[in-house]
């Protein structure tokens, strides 16, 4: 069955979703929010994705972006955080989370023993400011809606704060005009 999410302009503004397989919760902590803001920060930096609004939660991310060729981007993210997710899990010894996602893999998919992404992800083409302007929100409040926090911008992992403990920037967010 084919999606109805697809990127259908290459310089499009999208809002896309990419969630850990059977919403296992991964990001638990710094060492694995980490891997995938330093894998977004790469693309940004070698392949000029840019990132406007982020949100980063313990089994899924949103972003609100822009890139030539964002399909392969994004498969390129995907594929790269994956290795590194499963290489931290094993440093950590968490088999039981390796486990689930040796479980939960595809048994299509035969290059791999673990899957930790779900399939695809969900690109949403902005195609006016008001809907844009919807999805801001979503990110924004999306940890205040899981009860992490009470307000936006104190989830750290998120363009509502942006900020580590120390105050400093934790992706270089690109200006967009709304």
């Amino acid at each position: 069955m084919r999606s109805k999410y697809k990127v259908i302009d290459e310089n499009g503004i999208y809002f896309i979703s990419s969630s850990i397989v059977e919403m296992i919760p991964v990001f638990t902590n710094e060492n694995y929010f980490y891997i995938l803001i330093n894998a977004l920060k790469f693309c940004q930096k070698e392949k000029g994705m840019k990132i406007f609004y982020y949100v980063i939660l313990n089994n899924h991310f949103h972003l609100i972006t822009l890139g030539h060729k964002l399909s392969n981007i994004m498969l390129s993210l995907k594929r790269f955080t994956a290795q590194e997710i499963i290489k931290q899990l094993q440093t950590d010894k968490k088999e039981w989370l390796i486990n689930q996602l040796r479980f939960y893999k595809k048994r299509y998919k035969k290059d791999s023993s673990y899957q930790v992404w779900q399939e695809g992800f969900h690109p949403q083409f902005m195609s006016s400011n008001e809907i844009l302007n919807q999805k801001i929100e979503y990110i924004h409040y999306n940890p205040v809606k899981r009860g992490l926090v009470n307000k936006p911008e104190c989830w750290k992992y998120s363009s509502a704060c942006n900020k580590d403990w120390e105050g400093k920037e934790i992706i270089k967010l690109d200006n967009l005009e709304v």
